[in-house]
């Protein structure tokens, strides 16, 4: 990536434009260096990527009545969705348009960088458990019941960490794999039992804990987690499986813009394994499906989510920014160091990047 000087662009109906004092990467924005027009082929070059943005509203556009100039928000940036604008709503700048509707204020005593961990995370975590077309699960906003589980695999990444809590607030009881140091903290989030997802009995374990209940929904998060979240649906009569991550990783390639024959590879891969995963589902009654992150933004899901949950959540401590954020440095040009630290590997934690107060307008392309 490169910082330049970028334009600022007004907010349209339904929008509000936000300086940020803090922004977060993810491995979207990995997967789009590293597969170059393979992905996101609609994203024009140069574009601006990111998506969870956290800082200050400068200008409120006509209908928004939630926001005002100088509230302190975090926000869902969705530059590089189909059909959005591409430069306008990257979030990777100083000023980023986005939807009022997919932005929630930041309550005191919270900080912009743990503010920005939470956007995509809670977004894909609440379409995969509470879209009708996914888990379908009973809302965090409806009344409480009891009596049902869910598993998330991988509840120490930052999408299963937000899966994790939205599951509890709705009243459901969590079982959920990750390493052995982060279990402590997963159980702090809600988690009534972790198992070590590299244990060679993890399975077995997860089907034991949940015998005797109902699974309504497995959540499978990270490279490598949809075969056994499916095992799982199998051993305990889950009939919906929700995936967030593709079966292979693409961080071992290395940035380019063309297509390579390792790339090639990888994808085959990843679309032949897919395939018989979905097959053998299919044989056992198992939906299986890819989740989306903005999808919420079409469905009852987002307003949910962002507009009557989060706010509340959020002010009273119920609902709380993980995993936690590292920052990585302070300014734009801070964010590509970000992303190779995050193509590397990083566990519990979610990379993030302070901008000054006030800084000359630019973004990385």
């Amino acid at each position: 990536m490169i910082v330049r000087p970028a334009s600022y662009t007004a907010p349209g109906p339904g929008e509000i434009v936000i300086r940020n004092r803090a922004v977060a990467v993810n491995p979207l924005d990995v997967i789009k260096q590293t597969t170059g027009n393979l992905m996101f082929r609609w994203l024009p070059y140069p574009s601006v990527l990111g998506e969870d943005v956290a800082g200050d509203v400068v200008e409120v556009g006509p209908f928004v009545t939630r926001f005002s100039v100088g509230d302190r928000v975090l926000a869902y940036a969705l530059g590089m969705e189909k059909g959005r604008k591409h430069a306008a709503e990257g979030g990777f700048q100083e000023y980023t348009v986005v939807r009022a509707m997919l932005a929630a204020p930041i309550p005191e005593g919270m900080t912009y960088e743990e503010a920005a961990v939470l956007p995509l995370g809670v977004s894909t975590a609440a379409s995969a458990l509470f879209q009708k077309d996914q888990l379908g699960l009973r809302h965090p906003t409806a009344p409480r019941q009891g009596g049902e589980t869910v598993v998330v695999w991988g509840g120490s990444t930052s999408v299963g960490s937000n899966a994790i809590q939205l599951a509890v607030a709705a009243g459901y009881t969590v079982v959920a794999t990750a390493s052995p140091q982060n279990h402590e903290r997963l159980r702090e989030l809600g988690a009534n039992r972790v198992f070590d997802y590299a244990s060679p009995t993890v399975v077995r374990d997860a089907v034991g804990a949940v015998r005797g209940t109902t699974v309504a929904g497995v959540f499978a998060v990270g490279t490598g987690s949809a075969e056994p979240s499916v095992q799982i649906a199998i051993g305990s009569g889950c009939k919906r499986v929700a995936l967030a991550s593709p079966s292979v990783s693409f961080g071992a390639l290395p940035p380019r813009t063309g297509v390579s024959l390792a790339l090639v590879r990888l994808g085959a891969r990843m679309v032949g394994g897919t395939a018989l995963l979905q097959a053998r589902a299919r044989s056992r009654g198992i939906r299986v499906r890819f989740v989306w992150g903005s999808s919420l933004m079409n469905n009852e899901v987002g307003p949910m989510l962002w507009q009557r949950f989060l706010p509340a959540a959020l002010a009273e401590g119920r609902f709380v920014p993980a995993p936690a954020p590292r920052v990585v440095g302070s300014g734009l040009g801070q964010v590509q160091v970000a992303l190779e630290r995050l193509r590397g590997g990083v566990s519990a934690t979610k990379l993030v990047v302070s901008l000054p107060a006030r800084q000359p307008s630019s973004s990385p392309g």
